[in-house]
C-alpha cells in the first residue's frame, strides 16, 4: 500500500491548510486513515484519525481546530487545519490501516511525510 500525501507547506499564524493523503495499491479496504505528526525533538503525535465508518479521533493539542473527512471510494483523507499556531510545525505523516478498526493501535502503512511550517 502506498500513501501518497500533499498540502503541506508555509503558512502565518491564525491561517489554514487542507492536507490529503490517498492509499493506492491495496488489496483490502482501508479500514481508518489520518495523520500523525512529529516535529523536531518530539515524539510522534496523533492529529486525527477517521475510520471507514466515519468515526473519528482527534489529538489534544487539535481538538476544535481541525477537521478530519475520508472518501471511502478513493480511498483518500482530507484534513483540514484552521487557527494554525506556531506549535502545529512539524512533518505530518499519513498513516493507514486495514486490518482492523483499532484506531489506537498500531498502524501498518505510513506516507513520507509532508511538512507545515507556521510562522509567528
Amino acid at each position: 500500500v502506498q500513501l501518497q500525501a500533499s498540502g503541506g507547506g508555509l503558512v502565518q499564524a491564525g491561517g489554514s491548510l487542507r492536507l490529503s493523503c490517498a492509499a493506492s495499491g491495496n488489496r483490502f479496504a482501508i479500514n481508518v486513515m489520518g495523520w500523525y505528526r512529529q516535529a523536531p525533538g518530539k515524539e510522534r503525535e496523533l492529529v486525527a484519525v477517521i475510520t471507514s465508518g466515519g468515526r473519528t479521533k482527534y489529538g489534544d493539542s487539535v481538538k476544535g481546530r481541525i477537521t478530519i473527512s475520508r472518501d471511502n471510494a478513493k480511498n483518500a483523507v482530507q484534513m483540514q487545519m484552521n487557527s494554525l499556531k506556531p506549535e502545529d510545525t512539524a512533518v505530518y505523516y499519513c498513516c493507514a490501516k486495514d486490518s482492523n478498526y483499532d484506531i489506537d493501535g498500531r498502524y501498518e502503512y505510513w506516507g513520507q511525510g509532508t511538512l507545515v511550517t507556521v510562522s509567528s
